[in-house]
């Protein structure tokens, strides 16, 4: 192994030195670096199982190449080659290596989740993302203000207009739990720069929680196909400094946008409702 190894780690080195940081980065959204406290990790496995892959791929196609090279018909030869019903090295070898890499894959992948997911006992800044046919609501539990969203709209040349997209403001480096609930069916709230997606479920509370490390204006849109405007069920997230969150929130509450929205506008409510009793009639 030593002697496949060493050559195969020279010239991940060789061409990794050759690489632009973009190229380094797995091609990822250049401003995803540094965005949250989640971000590096995510990064780290996306490169790393690229290049256990590469390398797998690697010794595939050599294998298949020199197989078609040394077994190929020579000149001369006549008849069916010499038959074999299995060999069973290779065939363990072939079935093993597969499943380590799903678990390794599986491992690393639940332990960079469990740490977006995990509930923090006590986050700075707590934030409630409604998603909605075709825009979001967010309430900002602990500053008791809300904001709510209408479906962007586009310009003549399908743009859409700045005036019309909903903002979610996060303060830098503070703990923020967002809690993920919809109003109608599936969506999937997506912050592109932070390199992660919640699915949005009717019914469940599903949640996140990061460190924005530094400002900037990132994209975010649902990442689940729910309808006729799916496209245009965009928003932007604003991680600002402190004294900018705080006039933003003192914004929300000189326009009386003060407590939070409810569920109460959700028209899947009824579905939920306890079934007539026997004998019971509806009306209409």
């Amino acid at each position: 192994m030593k002697w496949v190894a060493t050559p195969l780690a020279l010239a991940a080195a060789l061409v990794l030195a050759g690489c632009t940081s973009e190229q380094q980065r797995g091609f990822l959204p250049a401003g995803s670096e540094g965005a949250t406290n989640h971000t590096d990790g995510i990064t780290s496995l996306w490169v790393n199982s690229w290049i256990v892959l590469l390398a797998v791929g690697v010794i595939t196609w050599g294998l298949i190449i020199w197989a078609a090279i040394a077994y190929r018909r020579r000149k001369g030869q006549t008849g069916m080659p010499v038959q074999l019903r299995y060999n069973m090295p290779i065939e363990t070898f072939f079935t093993i290596v597969p499943v380590i890499l799903v678990i390794g894959f599986f491992a690393f992948t639940a332990q960079e989740q469990s740490k977006i997911e995990a509930r923090d006992p006590n986050p700075e800044n707590v934030v409630e993302v409604f998603g909605k046919r075709w825009a979001w609501d967010f309430n900002y539990v602990k500053d008791d203000v809300h904001f709510q969203g209408v479906q962007v709209q586009t310009d003549k040349k399908g743009s859409a207009k700045p005036e019309t997209m909903p903002v979610l403001y996060l303060p830098v480096n503070k703990t923020t739990e967002i809690r993920l609930e919809s109003r109608d069916v599936i969506h999937s709230f997506w912050v592109v720069d932070f390199l992660y997606k919640k699915d949005m479920i009717p019914g469940k509370t599903n949640y996140m929680t990061f460190t924005p490390t530094k400002t900037g204006t990132f994209m975010g849109k649902c990442a689940e196909l729910c309808g006729e405007y799916h496209s245009m069920m965009l928003f932007e997230v604003k991680v600002v400094n402190q004294d900018e969150y705080d006039a933003y929130v003192k914004s929300l509450r000189e326009q009386g946008k003060t407590g939070l929205v409810g569920n109460d506008q959700n028209p899947n409510q009824d579905l939920f409702a306890a079934p007539a009793a026997a004998g019971e009639k509806h009306e209409g």
